[in-house]
């Protein structure tokens, strides 16, 4: 698997990302796009991260090495068709969409299972478009790889390790397996969120009393109804297997859940709340052995200033922090501060510096 004629069949914010890591990585790799609009060609080609300066027809990627297909994934299915009398035969085609299951059924249908490896960068951000990329974007996310099942264990483990120079966490997964879990972990609490704001929406009094006074868990909980509605509606679509399987079982649950409050059910639900507060809480801890995650969270004043003097504190010690942010959540919880590092070594060191100086810390 060579990385050094490459070429990208859309170039908006993850494309665009993922271009300017490699770009940065290899400062000559040489890499050709086309997208939906002329501005973003000549945006990139501005920027010197692509060789051409117009849009391109598809037979311009015959000698690609990688060709990443960024467009949305009904658009991608459509180009690896059009791709598959193009490529050379040792070139490899990876896509960027957040749904597996039509692809890689394409893919088997079109019999392009040698040249073909999925990919689904968990990584995003409210803003869009090639002006918005960044290189830093995939750092210390998970990007999983969806391989074929004639993708030879080599080309896996060298896609696994270009994954990790873009800075991103690779995990391998079955394509089915990475539609169910991010049908339930995505697809599914969105799904979640839009219904949950139309029923306010929809049952609120003419002074939208629900409206002014929604607050807390509310918005966090339909924050992610904010998202752009075209594209879940494309996700319902090449999702909708997984997706409706797991608004079933979600039925289910809060069907339990409204019985047990029917019956006045006390220890049903407490075991249910408790159940829930504990997987959840365990998110913030992984297994030991595969730890990878290095955080403290601290009680912090709610004012100004307070997170330089933090970053102060740790600068005098010169200890490096990976990432911190505050919690935004403060329904239950005054201004707490969450403080990311890269190792074990400099979390401890932190957390005695911290208390030191008399700050209250909190593992999770």
């Amino acid at each position: 698997m060579k990385f050094n004629n490459i070429g990208f069949i859309g170039l908006g914010l993850i494309g665009g990302s993922i271009a300017k890591k490699m770009k940065e990585n290899q400062p000559d790799v040489h890499i050709i796009a086309t997208a939906g609009h002329q501005e973003t060609i000549t945006e990139a080609h501005n920027m010197g991260l692509i060789a051409n300066d117009t849009l391109l027809p598809l037979e311009a990627f015959s000698e690609c090495d990688v060709i990443f297909l960024c467009a949305p994934v009904s658009r991608n299915v459509d180009y690896l068709r059009e791709l598959k009398n193009i490529i050379k035969p040792d070139c490899y085609i990876t896509d960027v969409g957040s749904t597996k299951g039509d692809i890689h059924e394409e893919v088997i249908a079109l019999g392009l299972e040698k040249n073909f490896i999925g990919g689904h960068p968990m990584t995003g951000s409210e803003k869009t478009g090639i002006t918005s990329a960044s290189s830093s974007l995939l750092e210390n996310a998970y990007y999983i790889i969806t391989p074929t099942a004639q993708t030879p264990t080599e080309d896996v483990e060298q896609f696994h390790d270009f994954v990790k120079s873009l800075g991103s966490i690779p995990l391998v997964l079955d394509c089915g397996v990475h539609d169910y879990s991010t049908g339930a972990i995505s697809h599914l609490p969105h799904m979640i969120a839009f219904s949950l704001v139309n029923l306010v929406k929809d049952i609120d009094d003419e002074k939208e009393t629900m409206k002014t006074i929604a607050a807390g868990g509310f918005r966090d909980i339909t924050r992610i109804a904010s998202s752009s509605p075209v594209m879940w509606q494309n996700i319902c679509f090449s999702n909708k297997e997984q997706l409706l399987r797991l608004m079933d079982l979600y039925i289910e649950q809060l069907s339990s859940l409204k019985h047990s409050i029917m019956d006045s059910d006390q220890q049903a639900l407490l075991d249910y709340f408790a159940s829930a507060r504990d997987y959840r809480d365990s998110f913030f801890i992984p297994p030991k052995k595969h730890r990878t995650v290095f955080e403290l969270y601290l009680d912090l004043d709610d004012k100004a200033g307070e997170i330089a003097i933090i970053a102060t504190i740790f600068a005098k010690d010169n200890i490096s922090i990976k990432n911190i942010g505050i919690i935004n959540n403060r329904e239950f919880e005054e201004g707490v501060l969450r403080v990311e590092f890269y190792d074990l070594d400099s979390m401890n060191l932190a957390r005695e510096v911290l208390q030191a100086k008399n700050y209250t810390i909190y593992e999770r």
